[in-house]
Protein backbone atom coordinates (compact mmCIF):
# COMPACT_ATOMS: atom_id res chain seq x y z
CA UNK A 1 0.00 0.00 0.00
CA UNK A 2 2.88 2.36 0.76
CA UNK A 3 4.22 2.06 -2.80
CA UNK A 4 0.92 3.00 -4.48
CA UNK A 5 1.33 6.81 -4.32
CA UNK A 6 4.83 6.59 -5.79
CA UNK A 7 3.51 4.34 -8.55
CA UNK A 8 0.80 6.86 -9.30
CA UNK A 9 3.31 9.71 -9.41
CA UNK A 10 5.44 7.74 -11.83
CA UNK A 11 2.39 7.13 -14.01
CA UNK A 12 1.54 10.82 -14.15
CA UNK A 13 5.16 11.68 -14.95
CA UNK A 14 5.17 9.09 -17.75
CA UNK A 15 2.02 10.60 -19.24
CA UNK A 16 2.90 14.30 -18.92
CA UNK A 17 6.71 14.57 -18.96
CA UNK A 18 6.63 16.42 -22.29
CA UNK A 19 4.08 18.98 -21.04
CA UNK A 20 5.85 19.59 -17.72
CA UNK A 21 9.27 19.80 -19.35
CA UNK A 22 7.94 22.01 -22.14
CA UNK A 23 6.55 24.61 -19.75
CA UNK A 24 9.65 24.53 -17.52
CA UNK A 25 12.01 25.02 -20.48
CA UNK A 26 9.71 27.71 -21.94
CA UNK A 27 9.87 29.67 -18.67
CA UNK A 28 13.67 29.30 -18.55
CA UNK A 29 13.94 30.38 -22.20
CA UNK A 30 11.91 33.54 -21.51
CA UNK A 31 13.89 34.25 -18.35
CA UNK A 32 17.34 33.92 -19.96
CA UNK A 33 16.17 35.75 -23.08
CA UNK A 34 15.22 38.67 -20.82
CA UNK A 35 18.71 38.51 -19.30
CA UNK A 36 20.17 38.38 -22.85
CA UNK A 37 21.89 35.07 -22.11
CA UNK A 38 21.98 33.95 -25.74
CA UNK A 39 23.29 30.42 -25.34
CA UNK A 40 20.94 29.39 -22.54
CA UNK A 41 17.86 30.96 -24.13
CA UNK A 42 18.61 29.20 -27.44
CA UNK A 43 19.10 25.82 -25.75
CA UNK A 44 16.00 26.08 -23.56
CA UNK A 45 13.77 27.40 -26.36
CA UNK A 46 14.91 24.53 -28.62
CA UNK A 47 14.18 22.03 -25.85
CA UNK A 48 10.77 23.58 -25.26
CA UNK A 49 9.94 23.43 -28.98
CA UNK A 50 10.96 19.78 -29.11
CA UNK A 51 8.86 18.81 -26.07
CA UNK A 52 5.77 20.76 -27.12
CA UNK A 53 6.13 19.26 -30.59
CA UNK A 54 5.86 15.83 -28.96
CA UNK A 55 2.65 16.99 -27.24
CA UNK A 56 1.24 18.22 -30.56
CA UNK A 57 2.23 14.91 -32.14
CA UNK A 58 0.52 12.96 -29.33
CA UNK A 59 -2.71 14.93 -29.76
CA UNK A 60 -2.50 14.50 -33.53
CA UNK A 61 -2.04 10.76 -33.07
CA UNK A 62 -5.13 10.59 -30.84
CA UNK A 63 -7.10 12.42 -33.53
CA UNK A 64 -5.55 10.19 -36.19
CA UNK A 65 -6.92 7.09 -34.45
CA UNK A 66 -10.40 8.60 -34.65
CA UNK A 67 -10.23 8.87 -38.42
CA UNK A 68 -9.22 6.33 -41.06
CA UNK A 69 -6.05 6.14 -43.14
CA UNK A 70 -4.62 7.93 -45.02
CA UNK A 71 -6.21 10.86 -43.16
CA UNK A 72 -4.65 9.80 -39.85
CA UNK A 73 -1.07 9.81 -41.11
CA UNK A 74 -1.80 12.98 -43.08
CA UNK A 75 -2.84 14.77 -39.88
CA UNK A 76 0.36 13.63 -38.17
CA UNK A 77 2.54 14.92 -41.00
CA UNK A 78 0.72 18.25 -41.17
CA UNK A 79 1.17 18.81 -37.41
CA UNK A 80 4.93 18.34 -37.75
CA UNK A 81 5.23 20.46 -40.90
CA UNK A 82 3.41 23.34 -39.16
CA UNK A 83 6.16 23.35 -36.53
CA UNK A 84 8.76 23.28 -39.30
CA UNK A 85 7.17 26.25 -41.09
CA UNK A 86 6.96 28.27 -37.86
CA UNK A 87 10.63 27.62 -37.09
CA UNK A 88 11.85 28.45 -40.60
CA UNK A 89 9.69 31.55 -40.92
CA UNK A 90 10.94 32.84 -37.55
CA UNK A 91 14.50 32.48 -38.83
CA UNK A 92 13.56 34.03 -42.18
CA UNK A 93 12.40 37.18 -40.37
CA UNK A 94 15.95 37.60 -39.02
CA UNK A 95 17.36 37.98 -42.55
CA UNK A 96 17.42 41.80 -42.26
CA UNK A 97 19.81 41.51 -39.32
CA UNK A 98 21.72 38.35 -40.21
CA UNK A 99 22.93 37.53 -43.71
CA UNK A 100 23.10 33.79 -42.93
CA UNK A 101 19.36 33.56 -42.13
CA UNK A 102 18.17 32.89 -45.70
CA UNK A 103 20.83 30.23 -46.33
CA UNK A 104 19.88 28.59 -43.02
CA UNK A 105 16.22 28.55 -44.09
CA UNK A 106 17.10 26.96 -47.45
CA UNK A 107 19.24 24.42 -45.64
CA UNK A 108 16.33 23.73 -43.28
CA UNK A 109 13.91 23.10 -46.17
CA UNK A 110 16.15 20.46 -47.73
CA UNK A 111 17.21 19.05 -44.35
CA UNK A 112 13.60 18.43 -43.33
CA UNK A 113 13.23 16.01 -46.23
CA UNK A 114 16.64 14.42 -45.64
CA UNK A 115 15.84 13.86 -41.95
CA UNK A 116 12.37 12.46 -42.74
CA UNK A 117 13.61 10.11 -45.46
CA UNK A 118 16.91 9.04 -43.92
CA UNK A 119 16.74 9.44 -40.13
CA UNK A 120 13.02 8.83 -39.53
CA UNK A 121 12.57 6.18 -42.21
CA UNK A 122 16.04 4.73 -41.69
CA UNK A 123 15.78 4.39 -37.91
CA UNK A 124 12.24 2.99 -38.01
CA UNK A 125 13.03 0.45 -40.72
CA UNK A 126 16.28 -0.53 -38.99
CA UNK A 127 14.68 -1.00 -35.55
CA UNK A 128 11.65 -2.73 -37.04
CA UNK A 129 13.96 -4.98 -39.04
CA UNK A 130 15.73 -6.12 -35.89
CA UNK A 131 12.42 -7.44 -34.54
CA UNK A 132 11.03 -8.80 -37.82
CA UNK A 133 13.05 -10.32 -40.65
CA UNK A 134 10.94 -8.51 -43.23
CA UNK A 135 8.12 -5.99 -42.89
CA UNK A 136 5.53 -5.52 -45.60
CA UNK A 137 3.74 -2.41 -46.82
CA UNK A 138 1.64 -1.36 -49.79
CA UNK A 139 4.14 -0.91 -52.63
CA UNK A 140 1.76 1.53 -54.35
CA UNK A 141 2.35 3.90 -51.42
CA UNK A 142 6.13 4.09 -51.79
CA UNK A 143 5.91 4.07 -55.59
CA UNK A 144 3.55 7.06 -55.58
CA UNK A 145 5.52 9.03 -53.01
CA UNK A 146 8.93 8.45 -54.61
CA UNK A 147 7.55 9.55 -57.98
CA UNK A 148 6.13 12.72 -56.41
CA UNK A 149 9.38 13.46 -54.55
CA UNK A 150 11.53 12.79 -57.62
CA UNK A 151 9.51 15.24 -59.73
CA UNK A 152 9.49 17.85 -56.95
CA UNK A 153 13.27 17.50 -56.45
CA UNK A 154 13.95 18.02 -60.14
CA UNK A 155 11.63 21.05 -60.13
CA UNK A 156 13.77 22.64 -57.41
CA UNK A 157 16.76 22.42 -59.77
CA UNK A 158 15.37 25.14 -62.05
CA UNK A 159 16.26 28.29 -60.03
CA UNK A 160 19.65 26.80 -59.16
CA UNK A 161 20.44 26.23 -62.84
CA UNK A 162 19.47 29.83 -63.66
CA UNK A 163 21.94 30.92 -61.00
CA UNK A 164 24.74 29.70 -63.30
CA UNK A 165 23.49 31.73 -66.30
CA UNK A 166 23.71 35.43 -67.12
CA UNK A 167 20.24 36.11 -65.70
CA UNK A 168 20.10 38.51 -62.80
CA UNK A 169 18.67 38.04 -59.33
CA UNK A 170 15.22 39.34 -60.34
CA UNK A 171 14.84 36.64 -62.99
CA UNK A 172 15.86 33.94 -60.49
CA UNK A 173 13.40 35.36 -57.95
CA UNK A 174 10.59 35.33 -60.55
CA UNK A 175 11.48 31.74 -61.43
CA UNK A 176 11.40 30.82 -57.73
CA UNK A 177 7.92 32.31 -57.35
CA UNK A 178 6.73 30.46 -60.46
CA UNK A 179 8.20 27.17 -59.21
CA UNK A 180 6.57 27.61 -55.78
CA UNK A 181 3.20 28.13 -57.50
CA UNK A 182 3.73 24.98 -59.58
CA UNK A 183 4.63 23.02 -56.44
CA UNK A 184 1.49 24.25 -54.67
CA UNK A 185 -0.75 23.27 -57.58
CA UNK A 186 0.99 19.89 -57.67
CA UNK A 187 0.26 19.55 -53.95
CA UNK A 188 -3.47 20.19 -54.49
CA UNK A 189 -3.56 17.46 -57.13
CA UNK A 190 -1.64 15.05 -54.88
CA UNK A 191 -4.01 15.83 -52.01
CA UNK A 192 -7.00 14.87 -54.17
CA UNK A 193 -5.14 11.77 -55.39
CA UNK A 194 -4.29 10.74 -51.82
CA UNK A 195 -7.58 11.46 -50.04
CA UNK A 196 -10.24 11.08 -52.77
CA UNK A 197 -9.46 9.14 -55.94
CA UNK A 198 -6.74 6.68 -54.87
CA UNK A 199 -6.98 6.30 -51.08
CA UNK A 200 -6.34 2.55 -51.44
CA UNK A 201 -2.80 3.36 -52.62
CA UNK A 202 -1.98 4.62 -49.12
CA UNK A 203 -3.53 1.86 -47.03
CA UNK A 204 -1.93 -1.33 -45.82
CA UNK A 205 -2.73 -4.35 -47.97
CA UNK A 206 -2.59 -6.69 -44.96
CA UNK A 207 -3.03 -6.12 -41.27
CA UNK A 208 0.06 -6.58 -39.15
CA UNK A 209 0.25 -9.83 -37.18
CA UNK A 210 1.25 -7.92 -34.06
CA UNK A 211 -1.53 -5.40 -34.61
CA UNK A 212 -4.16 -8.16 -34.76
CA UNK A 213 -2.71 -9.84 -31.68
CA UNK A 214 -2.70 -6.62 -29.67
CA UNK A 215 -6.26 -5.87 -30.72
CA UNK A 216 -7.36 -9.31 -29.53
CA UNK A 217 -5.65 -8.80 -26.15
CA UNK A 218 -7.24 -5.39 -25.83
CA UNK A 219 -10.70 -6.84 -26.38
CA UNK A 220 -10.07 -9.66 -23.90
CA UNK A 221 -8.95 -7.25 -21.19
CA UNK A 222 -11.44 -4.46 -21.83
CA UNK A 223 -12.58 -4.47 -18.21
CA UNK A 224 -9.02 -4.15 -16.93
CA UNK A 225 -8.43 -1.25 -19.30
CA UNK A 226 -11.47 0.56 -17.94
CA UNK A 227 -10.12 0.19 -14.40
CA UNK A 228 -6.77 1.57 -15.46
CA UNK A 229 -8.49 4.49 -17.16
CA UNK A 230 -10.08 5.43 -13.84
CA UNK A 231 -6.65 5.90 -12.24
CA UNK A 232 -4.46 7.59 -14.85
CA UNK A 233 -5.74 8.62 -18.29
CA UNK A 234 -3.99 10.89 -20.75
CA UNK A 235 -6.31 13.88 -20.60
CA UNK A 236 -6.35 14.47 -24.37
CA UNK A 237 -7.79 11.00 -24.90
CA UNK A 238 -10.88 12.08 -22.95
CA UNK A 239 -11.31 15.45 -24.66
CA UNK A 240 -13.69 15.72 -27.62
CA UNK A 241 -12.23 16.27 -31.08
CA UNK A 242 -12.98 20.01 -31.14
CA UNK A 243 -11.17 20.66 -27.85
CA UNK A 244 -8.21 18.60 -29.03
CA UNK A 245 -7.91 20.78 -32.12
CA UNK A 246 -8.07 23.89 -29.91
CA UNK A 247 -5.37 22.38 -27.67
CA UNK A 248 -3.17 21.76 -30.72
CA UNK A 249 -3.57 25.39 -31.80
CA UNK A 250 -2.62 26.58 -28.31
CA UNK A 251 0.58 24.52 -28.22
CA UNK A 252 1.42 25.59 -31.78
CA UNK A 253 1.09 29.21 -30.57
CA UNK A 254 3.48 28.51 -27.67
CA UNK A 255 5.88 26.87 -30.14
CA UNK A 256 5.66 30.03 -32.23
CA UNK A 257 6.71 32.17 -29.26
CA UNK A 258 9.62 29.83 -28.52
CA UNK A 259 10.56 29.75 -32.22
CA UNK A 260 10.89 33.54 -32.24
CA UNK A 261 13.28 33.38 -29.28
CA UNK A 262 15.20 30.51 -30.87
CA UNK A 263 15.53 32.40 -34.16
CA UNK A 264 16.86 35.54 -32.48
CA UNK A 265 19.38 33.68 -30.33
CA UNK A 266 20.45 30.67 -32.43
CA UNK A 267 21.78 32.48 -35.51
CA UNK A 268 24.42 34.48 -33.57
CA UNK A 269 25.21 31.27 -31.71
CA UNK A 270 25.74 29.33 -34.95
CA UNK A 271 28.09 32.06 -36.16
CA UNK A 272 29.97 32.20 -32.86
CA UNK A 273 30.67 28.46 -32.92
CA UNK A 274 31.37 28.44 -36.69
CA UNK A 275 28.45 26.09 -37.40
CA UNK A 276 27.80 25.99 -41.16
CA UNK A 277 24.35 26.86 -42.52
CA UNK A 278 24.01 23.25 -43.69
CA UNK A 279 24.48 21.87 -40.17
CA UNK A 280 22.27 24.63 -38.75
CA UNK A 281 19.53 23.55 -41.15
CA UNK A 282 19.95 19.95 -40.03
CA UNK A 283 19.64 20.92 -36.37
CA UNK A 284 16.44 22.86 -37.07
CA UNK A 285 15.02 19.94 -39.06
CA UNK A 286 15.82 17.45 -36.29
CA UNK A 287 14.06 19.64 -33.71
CA UNK A 288 10.86 19.73 -35.79
CA UNK A 289 10.96 16.08 -36.90
CA UNK A 290 11.82 14.49 -33.51
CA UNK A 291 8.17 13.77 -32.50
CA UNK A 292 7.54 12.01 -35.82
CA UNK A 293 10.65 9.90 -35.29
CA UNK A 294 9.29 8.62 -31.95
CA UNK A 295 5.91 7.87 -33.55
CA UNK A 296 7.49 6.04 -36.50
CA UNK A 297 9.79 3.93 -34.32
CA UNK A 298 6.86 2.89 -32.14
CA UNK A 299 4.87 1.93 -35.25
CA UNK A 300 7.78 -0.08 -36.67
CA UNK A 301 8.20 -2.02 -33.40
CA UNK A 302 4.48 -2.87 -33.61
CA UNK A 303 5.02 -4.17 -37.18
CA UNK A 304 3.04 -1.29 -38.69
CA UNK A 305 5.56 -0.37 -41.37
CA UNK A 306 2.79 1.02 -43.58
CA UNK A 307 2.28 3.78 -41.03
CA UNK A 308 6.04 4.48 -41.09
CA UNK A 309 6.03 4.83 -44.89
CA UNK A 310 3.00 7.13 -44.76
CA UNK A 311 4.57 9.35 -42.10
CA UNK A 312 8.11 9.54 -43.55
CA UNK A 313 7.26 9.97 -47.20
CA UNK A 314 4.09 11.94 -46.54
CA UNK A 315 5.96 14.45 -44.39
CA UNK A 316 8.70 14.75 -47.02
CA UNK A 317 6.12 15.42 -49.72
CA UNK A 318 4.40 18.11 -47.66
CA UNK A 319 7.78 19.62 -46.72
CA UNK A 320 8.54 20.36 -50.37
CA UNK A 321 5.11 20.92 -51.91
CA UNK A 322 3.63 22.99 -49.07
CA UNK A 323 6.49 24.42 -47.00
CA UNK A 324 8.27 25.96 -50.00
CA UNK A 325 5.21 27.82 -51.40
CA UNK A 326 4.16 29.06 -47.94
CA UNK A 327 7.64 30.37 -47.12
CA UNK A 328 7.90 31.99 -50.56
CA UNK A 329 4.51 33.65 -50.03
CA UNK A 330 5.44 34.88 -46.55
CA UNK A 331 8.79 36.12 -47.86
CA UNK A 332 6.98 38.05 -50.61
CA UNK A 333 4.50 39.53 -48.09
CA UNK A 334 7.31 40.68 -45.77
CA UNK A 335 9.53 41.85 -48.67
CA UNK A 336 12.24 39.26 -48.01
CA UNK A 337 14.26 38.12 -51.02
CA UNK A 338 13.97 34.34 -50.65
CA UNK A 339 15.04 32.51 -53.81
CA UNK A 340 15.18 28.76 -54.38
CA UNK A 341 18.74 28.56 -55.71
CA UNK A 342 19.76 25.59 -53.56
CA UNK A 343 23.42 24.60 -53.76
CA UNK A 344 24.52 21.43 -55.63
CA UNK A 345 25.15 19.51 -52.39
CA UNK A 346 21.58 20.09 -51.17
CA UNK A 347 19.84 19.19 -54.42
CA UNK A 348 22.19 16.27 -55.03
CA UNK A 349 21.57 14.84 -51.56
CA UNK A 350 17.83 15.28 -52.07
CA UNK A 351 17.79 13.44 -55.40
CA UNK A 352 20.05 10.62 -54.14
CA UNK A 353 17.80 10.23 -51.08
CA UNK A 354 14.72 9.84 -53.26
CA UNK A 355 16.51 7.30 -55.48
CA UNK A 356 17.63 5.32 -52.43
CA UNK A 357 14.07 5.39 -50.99
CA UNK A 358 12.77 4.10 -54.32
CA UNK A 359 15.27 1.21 -54.27
CA UNK A 360 14.64 0.26 -50.63
CA UNK A 361 10.83 0.33 -50.72
CA UNK A 362 9.76 -0.47 -54.30
CA UNK A 363 9.10 -4.19 -53.66
CA UNK A 364 6.78 -3.58 -50.70
CA UNK A 365 9.20 -5.13 -48.18
CA UNK A 366 11.83 -3.66 -45.86
CA UNK A 367 14.59 -5.05 -43.65
CA UNK A 368 17.18 -3.68 -41.24
CA UNK A 369 19.90 -3.42 -43.91
CA UNK A 370 17.76 -1.03 -45.96
CA UNK A 371 17.21 1.12 -42.89
CA UNK A 372 20.95 1.16 -42.24
CA UNK A 373 21.55 2.31 -45.83
CA UNK A 374 19.46 5.44 -45.23
CA UNK A 375 21.30 6.19 -42.00
CA UNK A 376 24.67 5.85 -43.74
CA UNK A 377 23.59 8.29 -46.46
CA UNK A 378 22.47 10.82 -43.85
CA UNK A 379 25.73 10.56 -41.87
CA UNK A 380 27.71 11.08 -45.08
CA UNK A 381 25.68 14.17 -45.95
CA UNK A 382 26.05 15.59 -42.43
CA UNK A 383 29.84 15.21 -42.60
CA UNK A 384 30.07 16.95 -45.97
CA UNK A 385 27.61 19.70 -44.92
CA UNK A 386 29.84 20.49 -41.96
CA UNK A 387 32.71 21.41 -44.32
CA UNK A 388 30.73 22.75 -47.29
Amino acid sequence: MIDEPDSGNRSYFTEYWDLVGGFIFAFLALYFHHLEATTLSAVFSAASIGLFSITVSEIAEILAHRISEPYGSYLLTISAVVVEIILLFSILLQSTQNIDAIETVKGGIISAVLVDMNVLLGLAVFIGGLSFKEQQHNEDTSSSYTTILYVASLTLLVPGILDYTEHGKEVIKSASLAISLVLFLFYIIILIFQTKTHTDFFKSTARSRIFRYKKMLKEQHADDDEKEDESVVYIFEKLPTTLNFISMLFFVFVIGVMAEIFAKTSLPLFKEFSISTGIAGLLIAIISVTPEIFTAIKAAKDDQIQRVINIAMGASTVSILLTVPILMFLGFMFKIDLVLNFNPLQVGALIFTVILAWKTTDNGETNYFEGLSHLMLFISYAIIAGFY
